[in-house]
């Protein structure tokens, strides 16, 4: 599995755009933000620095690049989950689920379909 690295607030946020939209040039991702927009070289900045994590690759189009994810939503998703659970939960989803029952952020009901996934998955193996 592809390590996946921490994103910034505004690196996730262009991220956001390439899952929604497909392959761009930074020019169309400058087009695609609300007013105020951010300057060109500041989203070339981001987009460098996602190519550089792992999240974006390029096309040479002429004198251009167009950039385009290489990592889905969900990769991101479960990577950052994994992230999480690792640093703060001591690697244990049991942490994370007690840890829920005591804030009371999960009711009975709800780990009752968590036990049913999970014998399903196991049922498949």
């Amino acid at each position: 599995m592809h390590i996946i690295k921490e994103l910034t607030f505004k690196e996730e946020e262009v991220m956001n755009l390439f899952w929604e939209e497909g392959a761009l040039f930074v020019k169309q991702l400058v087009e695609r933000y609300p007013d105020p927009k951010p300057h060109f070289n500041t989203l070339s900045t981001y987009v460098r620095s996602l190519e550089e994590k792992g999240y974006l690759s390029h096309e040479v189009l002429g004198t251009t690049y167009r950039y385009y994810p290489v990592i889905t939503e969900d990769q991101y998703r479960n990577g950052n989950l994994k992230n999480v659970v690792k640093k703060y939960f001591d690697n244990s989803y049991l942490h994370v689920v007690s840890s829920l029952i005591k804030e009371e952020d999960i009711t009975v009901e709800e780990i009752r379909k968590l036990l049913e996934e999970v014998e399903k998955t196991n049922n498949k193996k």
